[in-house]
């Protein structure tokens, strides 16, 4: 069993939520880290924690990007990290549980395993995952919302989520 480490240059943790009922917000966090153990030739192996610093949430509007950051979101002072522990994975998806904000669920979510490709900048060989799929936030205690004149709310209940990793594999 071999042990990965991320190549945070060539990932990305991606995020978009419904607004106002009639588009996405789109953002994203910079500062992340992912340890995977395993054989990226028997994807069952694999296991590993995937951790995201909650202060990098970055939305491209400051003000914005201050109120998620604040209770009435993420709550980054008191809980700065967010954990996604591996706990299954298969061909088509990767299940493991999720913590935010102190709460704890279980989440599966879709696997494309990109396979292993040459890096001719460096000579290593290097895996690539992308990981997507739904998050309901109100579980982990992110409710905050307004409910709109029109009808309908502010935010929607749930994020998508995009998680392009890199592995550099070490021989």
């Amino acid at each position: 069993m071999a042990n990965f480490n991320l190549d945070p240059v060539h990932s990305g943790v991606n995020f978009s939520i419904q607004h106002l009922v009639v588009s996405n917000v789109k953002g994203r966090f910079n500062d992340f880290d992912a340890n995977i153990t395993g054989d990226f030739n028997d994807l069952s192996s694999l296991q590993g924690t995937f951790t995201v610093q909650a202060n990098s949430i970055d939305t491209k509007v400051e003000d914005r990007d201050n109120h998620l950051k604040s209770a009435d979101f993420l709550d980054v002072e008191q809980y700065p990290e967010i954990k996604f522990e591996i706990t299954k994975v298969d061909d088509h998806s990767v299940t493991g549980n999720l913590t935010m904000k102190d709460h704890t669920q279980e989440e599966t979510f879709d696997l494309d395993y990109k396979g292993i490709s040459l890096n001719p900048l460096n000579s290593k060989n290097t895996a690539g995952l992308v990981i997507t799929g739904k998050i309901d936030r109100e579980p982990y205690g992110i409710t905050f919302n307004q409910q709109l004149e029109t009808g309908g709310f502010l935010l929607g209940k749930s994020l998508d989520v995009e998680f392009d990793l890199e592995f550099p594999i070490e021989e």
